[in-house]
């Protein structure tokens, strides 16, 4: 994921440098060049140390799955919603949510689930021109490691990472986001969902404060793109979220709790319809 927020922000950086280097009238180009790439890369190191990295869905659902609550069937974005997303705003958003979706059933070894998810999530990169990412060899690594969930974690985080990366690399960083936000947004829906009464579930608390930092480190990443319509739409949603987390204290009552799923049902019904 830092390497993502690194992707989203460099451009405007090179932009930077390459003005900054252009003014070294006495050195050379190649001198230029050596130059320009040391900078680049000590920004990159800067930027990879210092920002707080959003955890991907498949780490978040491992938080859940190492709380040992069950999984809870048809809570998940039915796949056959996948069909009705013609836009590629609604297509970033909601392969976020199913790759939370896919996390979650990869997570708790429900093998169906992750081949219905697995088959969602490829239609819409197929729509996206991202069909390599989520071929026959994805599946194939994540059945050959259903009992080792620390290296199932490090699959999906990175077939995740390439799918934010190809857009971010393709001038798609808005949908970038949306495919972020859309695993942040599915994420919390699953944590405050796992049971009826989720505030019982001890460890949810700090879990969904944890959340809150990422969401804050989202709206923060986002900024650069105010202006752009489809990141503003997007992070207007997010609003009712907002609301409620910017009332937290450092610990969360019941009542807490049950305004953030409140909130996080909202906002979800909105995406996934």
């Amino acid at each position: 994921m830092k390497k993502t927020i690194a992707i989203l922000i460099l451009p405007v950086l090179l932009a930077s440098i390459t003005g900054l280097t252009g003014c070294k009238n006495r050195a050379t180009v190649k001198e230029q060049k050596n130059v320009e790439k040391q900078e680049v890369n000590t920004i990159k190191e800067n930027i990879e140390s210092n920002v707080y990295p959003l955890p991907t869905s498949a780490e978040v659902i491992k938080m859940l799955a190492d709380l040992e609550v069950g999984y809870i069937f048809g809570i998940s974005n039915p796949v056959e919603n996948s069909k009705k997303y013609f836009q590629s705003t609604s297509r970033s958003i909601n392969m976020g949510v199913y790759g939370a979706d896919l996390s979650y059933a990869t997570l708790y070894n429900i093998q169906q689930g992750v081949i219905d998810y697995m088959d969602a999530i490829r239609n819409l990169a197929n729509e996206l021109n991202m069909s390599k990412i989520y071929d026959a060899s994805l599946y194939d690594k994540i059945k050959a490691n259903f009992d080792n969930k620390d290296t199932l974690v490090k699959i999906l985080t990175g077939a995740f990472n390439d799918t934010y990366v190809y857009l971010a690399e393709n001038d798609q960083q808005p949908l970038a986001l949306l495919v972020v936000g859309g695993a942040w947004v599915e994420g919390m829906y699953l944590t405050t969902h796992v049971s009826e009464a989720a505030y019982q579930v001890a460890g949810i608390s700090k879990n969904l404060l944890e959340q809150k930092k990422s969401f804050e480190l989202f709206l923060e990443i986002t900024k650069p793109y105010d202006n752009d319509p489809i990141v503003g739409d997007f992070v207007k949603t997010l609003d009712p979220i907002k609301i409620v987390y910017e009332t937290l204290g450092t610990s969360l009552t019941e009542k807490n709790i049950k305004d953030i799923t409140k909130a996080v049902e909202g906002v979800r019904a909105q995406i996934i319809k």
